[in-house]
């Protein structure tokens, strides 16, 4: 039943008597819908529609705790605050709350507050408290192996910041855009692209029969043309950015998927809806 700290997480508080709606107007979950002990997968967007930060919200009393990059956690804190205008709320990083994963029933304290994944229930719950309160008996990268083997994208590992839909990192497919709420910051672009069935890159796994995964960062091609980019990994396993009319381009033409000379296989994440290649199940091998 493992728990494993999460250093690369930090926590960013907003709190007061408007916390709720200021959060409703601005991210793209639904927080006035949040029941507690939940951790809801949300993003602060630029006006572009584009993925600044993303985040797991959950309550806390008299307000809410996002779960962010540790690295990003002073620039949301600092973008949040130019959106408070006239708010009666209060924004900051909380440096004393450590942030773990839980998952397969791993027991806690009754010290440490916990909270569901709302991404998937495979993802088991998220913990926080101070450092101390935590016995942790698996790692970082065992969390993050779990995520990458269920296809669950990362902001800063497998997409980049300001330069990523919600749609490309599955947001849509995650429970992290609401899509019958009121307008939010990007809401139209978003709005439009679901609409209109205009999202052609997604983030999939990738797996790798012969061995290591790709690094990161690394052009996936197909014959000569790029199709996309490999994010993060854990030893055969990762996750890449593919267009995925790209890849049904090529594997219809029988053509074989390489990311730094490596050939690869696609799988379809399990929990997803949209469309995928027929040829792509063909190449998860």
């Amino acid at each position: 039943m493992p728990i494993a700290l999460l250093p690369d997480r930090a926590i960013v508080t907003v709190t007061g008597e408007e916390a709720e709606g200021f959060l409703q107007g601005i991210l793209t979950c639904n927080v006035e819908s949040l029941p507690e002990g939940e951790a809801r997968l949300g993003a602060l967007l630029t006006p572009q529609g584009k993925i600044q930060f993303d985040f797991l919200v959950s309550r806390i009393p008299g307000g809410f705790r996002l779960d962010a990059s540790a690295e990003r956690a002073p620039d949301l804190v600092r973008r949040l605050g130019l959106y408070r205008l006239r708010a009666k709320v209060a924004i900051a990083a909380d440096p004393m709350i450590a942030v773990a994963a839980a998952w397969e029933g791993a027991g806690t304290a009754a010290e440490v507050a916990r909270a569901a994944d709302g991404r998937l229930p495979d993802l088991g719950a998220r913990l926080y408290a101070a450092q101390a309160a935590f016995a942790a008996d698996a790692t970082e990268a065992d969390y993050h192996a779990r995520r990458i083997r269920l296809g669950v994208p990362e902001g800063g590992r497998d997409f980049p910041f300001g330069d990523a839909f919600p749609h490309e990192a599955l947001m849509d497919q995650l429970g992290g855009v609401d899509f019958r709420k009121g307008c939010y910051v990007g809401q139209e672009v978003v709005s439009r692209m679901q609409h209109r069935g205009t999202a052609r890159t997604r983030c999939v796994p990738v797996l790798y029969p012969d061995g290591e995964a790709a690094p990161p960062g690394t052009e996936v091609t197909a014959g000569q043309k790029g199709i996309g980019t490999t994010g993060s990994c854990a030893g055969s396993r990762g996750l890449a950015m593919l267009r995925l009319d790209r890849l049904a381009d090529a594997l219809a033409a029988g053509e074989t998927l390489r990311a730094d000379g490596r050939a690869l296989g696609v799988e379809k994440p399990a929990f997803a809806t949209f469309a995928w290649p027929a040829a792509a199940d063909a190449s998860a091998v």
